[in-house]
């Protein structure tokens, strides 16, 4: 079973940085697309970032230019350098591995981020 594991969370003020990660544990990672997707109090969960397989990414509009998500496939680890942090961007964030053939996609347990004012 695959296993994602995030950690890197924290509180932080307003315009610090935090940097996340995921350590996947199989080896499947490096041909996974991988996201970050957060989950405020009360909100939907939604999609923060992505990188397929050959390293292209996309951004949920309101993190560009702020957030940059990449990976290190020797050490099967996506991460998420969160700068210019918003007090909006409190959430639970969560690593998520799309499904490659028949092995079903996964998430990882969550992360608290706490952005202060």
């Amino acid at each position: 079973q695959v296993q994602l594991v995030e950690s890197g969370g924290g509180l932080v003020q307003a315009g610090g940085s935090l940097r996340l990660s995921c350590a996947a544990s199989r080896s499947i990672f490096s041909i996974s697309a991988m996201g970050w997707y957060r989950q405020a109090p009360g909100k939907q969960r939604e999609l923060v970032a992505t990188i397929t397989s050959g390293g292209n990414t996309n951004y949920k509009d309101s993190v560009k230019g702020r957030f940059t998500i990449s990976r290190d496939n020797a050490k099967n680890t996506v991460y998420l350098q969160m700068n210019s942090l918003k007090p909006e961007d409190t959430a639970v964030y969560y690593c998520h591995r799309d499904p490659v053939g028949a092995t079903p996609g996964a998430w990882g347990q969550g992360t608290q981020v706490t952005v202060s004012s």
